[in-house]
């Protein structure tokens, strides 16, 4: 099932994916899921980011290509970090690019939604608390990277992290998934989710051992080779196979 939020004339609300439009259900897919007779149009639905975490966690350097570029070692653990959730945003609106930086890059990513409260999770154990994947990109100000040399500013100014457009319940990252990223129509990353250096159970496992992942919590499961700058006027698009496709705008601040 392919479950989107969205802006309605009622407030926020979640709806699941149905060939003739999207379905309001009442409550969150979290507690309390109850479908509705209301159906919109998929040309009304004013989507919005697929979830509002309490907390994005990153992953960083978690392709071996991508790693490269960097000019980072292989990690032995994976390498987390914390964007806050003030820097999501859904599908349709704008990554503005901040003046402190010179430099932004776009990351696309496969990101892992919570579905329950998760500490201590075995690596067995790890899809029992997922509700879903979608689409995510990293936005990063690559200069203060650098600069810094920890990810906390460079990650997380408003709008450095796009999510969506829905959030597929139905999805094995263990299949050879594409993920791409485009931009202004022109292929800028491409790699196969299996790509990957520590996979979604090993990542559920090793951050439930650091800190609680709560309901809408999101992992941002790092990036493939290839990012690259992001300019005013640009059009990003990160394409997950098997959820669809997350398109932002580009802008100055």
């Amino acid at each position: 099932m392919k479950i989107v939020r969205m802006q309605t004339q009622e407030g926020i609300r979640y709806g699941g994916v149905e060939p003739e439009g999207i379905r309001i259900h009442d409550g969150t897919p979290f507690v309390a899921w109850q479908p509705t007779e209301v159906v919109i149009s998929f040309e009304q639905a004013r989507l919005l980011a697929p979830v509002f975490p309490t907390k994005v966690v990153g992953v960083a350097a978690n392709y071996v290509l991508h790693a490269e570029e960097m000019g980072r070692q292989l990690p032995d653990t994976p390498s987390i970090f914390i964007k806050p959730s003030t820097a999501v945003i859904g599908p349709s609106q704008p990554i503005v690019l901040p003046a402190l930086s010179n430099e932004v890059h776009h990351e696309a990513e496969l990101a892992v939604v919570i579905g329950k409260v998760a500490r201590k999770v075995a690596v067995e154990d790890a899809s029992s608390v997922v509700l879903g994947y979608t689409a995510g990109n990293d936005v990063t100000a690559r200069d203060l990277r650098r600069e810094d040399g920890h990810p906390s500013r460079a990650k997380g100014f408003d709008t450095f992290c796009p999510l969506g457009p829905a959030i597929e319940t139905e999805y094995d990252p263990l299949e050879d998934f594409s993920l791409e990223c485009r931009v202004n129509g022109a292929i800028r990353q491409g790699s196969s989710i299996n790509d990957m250096i520590f996979g979604v159970a090993e990542l559920i496992s090793f951050i439930t051992s650091v800190m609680t992942l709560l309901p809408g919590d999101v992992i941002m499961t790092g990036t493939p080779s290839g990012v690259g700058p992001l300019r005013h006027g640009d059009l990003v698009e990160v394409t997950l196979e098997g959820v669809g496709t997350l398109s932002n705008p580009v802008v100055a601040e």
